[in-house]
């Protein structure tokens, strides 16, 4: 991703955008050892110095909200050719990476940075990160189903941690509800559902902590606000 320096500079902390452009028409800025002027831009591959010394160039950070479709997955590479999530985002000219997965045949939130950090603090179980998933499953999620999610369902790996259940609704032979968990395991609620005799007909993830998929589209994507940003980082 590149900046125009005058940006560069000030991000750097080392003087206001219109100082800066004032040091870059005095010629004392070059990029790459060469003078730069006015409308230059660099990137942090380029090596941008004032008056000789060097200026650290910090990567510009992006955090991204995707409305993931069923079909893609969450990999940055598929052996198998099949489309991937970063297909979406390519407009973002930064090596992106999701937070996290969802499987090839589970649409809806997932969030994709180029902040390492932020997503190993959201990834990390420690912190618990509640995820909300609109489910839709066949046949009739009774009383004793219902406990089963919520208390914990014994799954080959141990003990799913309590969940919770809300919004059931019928109709015909599938009931929709919402799942909210904290634990990040392989194909979890797919397989909490099977485990009490319910198999999974369509899955959305719809909530992570305090984001919400609301009305964005399916396979578009919009930036997160630094506020939302800085309310994940506080988790």
């Amino acid at each position: 991703m590149t900046e125009r320096l005058q940006k560069i500079i000030a991000a750097a902390g080392l003087a206001s955008r219109r100082e800066a452009e004032k040091w870059i028409a005095d010629g004392r800025v070059a990029v790459n050892g060469r003078k730069a002027v006015l409308g230059d831009v660099a990137s942090a591959q380029d090596v941008v110095t004032v008056d000789g010394r060097k200026v650290d160039i910090a990567e510009r950070k992006f955090y991204i909200l995707l409305n993931k479709p069923v079909g893609y997955v969450t990999t940055l590479h598929d052996p198998q050719g099949r489309p991937i999530v970063t297909d979406l985002v390519k407009a973002v000219r930064a090596r992106l990476f999701p937070v996290g997965r969802l499987d090839l045949n589970t649409e809806g939130l997932l969030l994709l940075t180029n902040d390492g950090d932020f997503a190993h603090h959201l990834a990390h179980p420690r912190h618990a990160v509640e995820k909300t998933y609109l489910v839709r499953v066949r046949g009739l999620l009774g009383e004793s189903a219902k406990q089963r999610l919520v208390q914990g369902v014994s799954l080959d790996d141990g003990l799913t941690a309590p969940a919770r259940v809300e919004k059931i609704r019928s109709t015909g032979n599938h009931t929709w509800f919402e799942l909210t968990i904290h634990e990040g395991r392989n194909r979890q609620v797919r397989r909490m559902c099977e485990a009490v005799g319910l198999p999974v007909s369509r899955l959305k993830r719809i909530r992570v902590a305090s984001l919400d998929v609301g009305d964005l589209p399916v396979g578009k994507y919009r930036f997160l606000s630094p506020g939302e940003v800085a309310r994940l980082k506080r988790l």
